[in-house]
Parts: C-alpha cells; structure tokens; sequence
C-alpha cells in the first residue's frame, strides 16, 4: 500500500501495538520453539498428521498459550486435561505442554536476546514525539521479558499481556477483550484509537473491539488474511506509517 494512502496514527488518541511480530521479531522464536516442541510430542504420541507451519498461524499465533495448545490438540481430535498453570513441563496435560514449549522459548530469548524492528521504532519514537499515548496488548506471558531484553518496556505504561488476562479471567484473542480493557487502562475510547496486529485472531480481536483503525502488518500470514480478518490496511513494516 503506498505510504501516502496510510492515515498519520498520531491523529487517534492511542494506538495499541501487539508485540510478538509487530514490535519485536519474537514470533520468530515462538514459532521454532512450538515447532520443536510439537514435532517431538506429535511423534510420541502418534498422531497424525504431523505439525507444519500453517499449524502456527491457524490454531497458535496471536492466542494464549494454553488455548493455542488445546486449539491445535483438538485439530487432531486429540483431547487431554487442561491441567493448572503450576504443571510441570512433563505433565501431558494442556498447560504441562504449554509449559513444556515456554521453557524452549525461554532459552533462545535468553541466549540470543532480541531488538525492536526498526521501522516499529521508529514510529514509537514519532507517537512518543506527538504525545500519542501507546500500549502493549499481547497474549504472551513472556510480554514483560520481551519488552525488557529488547529494551523498550519503559515506553509503555499500559502493558496488557498473558498474565492479566488470566489474573483477570480476560478471554484470549481473537475475543475483543483484550484490547478493548487495555484501551480503557488507558482510558481511551476505541473507537478513537488504532489497533496494530500481525496476527489473523488478534486482527479479528481489534475489529470486533471496535476500533477506529485496525493496522495488519503480515510477517507470513498473508495480506488477504489479514484484510479479511477485518484489517483496514496491511502493511509490510511499520516504517511505512513515518513521513
């Protein structure tokens, strides 16, 4: 899309960024370690098909851990008990998976940290410049971590992640909760602000919120998804929104 047709986002009264592909390449990580980690599950148990890449963008990308986990588990008919958050790892039961994944997760972020793309902050750096208020809304547990190794976690006042969504029973994306209770931490009306995404459920969560404009920025999952999802533009990078 020709940068001249993108609105200025410094006009709405916030703008609410995911964090895993839109302001970090974290998705990246997430995707190796789900990979990893089903691939060798798969294979135990014996259940086929095996897992691809489209698995990642169909029944994990943008969701809570454990209903990524379960929502992907059910893609094969395969059901196990949801279990509790305190699992360990080894437990077959949703969140000892999702636990199991998260400590491959936790390696890589630690051993090859992680930096902002650069076009994403380059426009916090502009919305911070204007006065633009700006917040975190991400699925992750991981999202405090992240935004501390990559440096940024002091720009946002307003973080909603994985961890207060489950503290207070907040359904995951793509439900429009999320994003419209972060909007009201901020203390903004969605329908002012702008919502920026890269993944299909968490697009289709800033629509459903009500938001005034809902940004797709496709990492892999395709500008049509996107678009259909409910995004009014998709970009490429974030750089695209600078003058």
């Amino acid at each position: 899309m020709s940068t001249r047709a993108l609105p200025d986002l410094t006009t709405f009264d916030a703008v609410l960024f995911d964090l895993d592909g839109v302001l970090t390449p974290t998705a990246e990580v997430h995707m190796h370690a789900w990979q990893a980690m089903f691939t060798e599950l798969f294979a135990a148990w014996g259940i086929a098909p095996p897992y691809t890449e489209a698995d990642y963008f169909h029944y994990l990308d943008g969701k809570k851990r454990y209903d990524g986990v379960a929502s992907l588990l059910r893609s094969r008919d395969v059901e196990v008990p949801w279990g509790d958050p305190s699992d360990a790892p080894t437990a077959d039961t949703v969140c000892g998976i999702g636990n199991r994944k998260n400590l491959v997760f936790e390696r890589v972020l630690r051993e090859e940290g992680i930096a902002p793309y650069p076009g994403s902050l380059a426009l916090l750096d502009k919305l911070q410049a204007a006065g633009t208020p700006i917040a975190v809304v991400s699925s992750s547990k991981n999202a405090r971590e992240v935004l501390t190794v990559a440096g940024i976690i002091d720009r946002f006042p307003v973080i909603m992640d994985g961890l207060v969504a489950e503290q207070q029973h907040i359904p995951s994306k793509p439900a429009p909760d999320m994003f419209v209770v972060a909007a009201r931490m901020v203390g903004v009306d969605p329908a002012r602000s702008a919502a920026i995404e890269d993944a299909h459920s968490g697009v289709q969560s800033a629509s459903a919120g009500g938001f005034s404009l809902v940004v797709g920025v496709d990492r892999g999952v395709g500008a049509q998804v996107l678009r259909d999802a409910g995004a009014d533009v998709v970009v490429d990078d974030l750089a695209e929104f600078l003058d």
